[in-house]
């Protein structure tokens, strides 16, 4: 899994994040591992190490939330091709109803 959400309460709710994911999928990246990075506005991708030293990426939604989180990645290289894979495949994505 590339990209994780939030737990939605409604079908309706899940897919409107679902829609948010695919409008927001082609969004510039922040890369926060750097010194002095650029601070981007929303729509963006933050890469951040979190406590265990892993990089990770979230996306954000024009509004600033977060709508996804990634899972970790032992290397920077990983994380930055998770975050290629979802710009690439989130926008024209089938959506899959699981029973």
């Amino acid at each position: 899994m590339i990209l994780s959400s939030e737990v939605y309460k409604t079908e309706a709710s899940c897919r409107k994040g679902i829609a948010s994911v695919m409008r927001n999928a082609p969004a510039a990246v922040e890369d926060q591992t750097v010194e002095e990075f650029e601070t981007l506005k929303h729509p963006k991708y933050e890469i951040f190490t979190d406590k265990a030293g892993e990089f990770r990426f979230r996306l954000k939604a024009r509004n600033g939330e977060i709508i996804g989180v990634s899972e970790g990645y032992k290397k920077k290289p990983s994380c930055l091709n998770g975050i290629e894979s979802v710009k690439k495949n989130a926008p024209d994505a089938p959506i899959v109803k699981e029973e």
